[in-house]
């Protein structure tokens, strides 16, 4: 697998996102509230050029700790059909989890969709509350985990 993951801006992962989590919204919808932020972090997966996967992290606190100042929201994660399963998206959220360790660490969430959360649970995340059904996305779950800072 010749797959390598770059930090890029925001714009860069929009494209991805529509296609696999929002094809029901277009580019400008799919555009995150804290993209631009300079702290936050958007990362691409590619082969040989093509994108295969993309995820994006930046500061907000969880609904249920809504005072927790190093808190980071995962968003955005998606990898394109043909690459699913294939270590693309551990790629990505390894990349995202060094961007949050090298930030000081913190709380790091996510909203998982179902069919996503063996995938967060075997990067050390654990489920947060109950389930519930997004009327365009489908059922849902949130999870944590929480990201050390770097040693030293």
């Amino acid at each position: 697998m010749a797959v390598r993951v770059e930090r890029v801006e925001a714009a860069l992962t929009l494209p991805l996102r529509q296609r696999v989590l929002r094809p029901h919204q277009s580019l400008d919808q799919v555009a995150l509230p804290g993209d631009d932020d300079p702290d936050s972090g958007h990362f691409l997966a590619l082969d040989e050029g093509e994108v295969i996967g993309t995820g994006s992290v930046r500061r907000e606190s969880p609904p249920w700790a809504p005072d927790t100042p190093s808190s980071w929201r995962l968003r955005g994660m998606a990898t394109t059909e043909e690459w699913r399963n294939r270590g693309v998206g551990a790629a990505v959220l390894a990349a995202v989890v060094e961007h949050v360790r090298g930030q000081g660490g913190g709380r790091l969430w996510c909203t998982a969709r179902m069919p996503a959360v063996p995938f967060y649970c075997r990067a050390g995340f654990a489920t947060r509350g109950e389930s519930w059904i997004d009327p365009v996305l489908g059922p849902h779950v949130a999870m944590e985990q929480k990201v050390d800072c770097p040693p030293g």
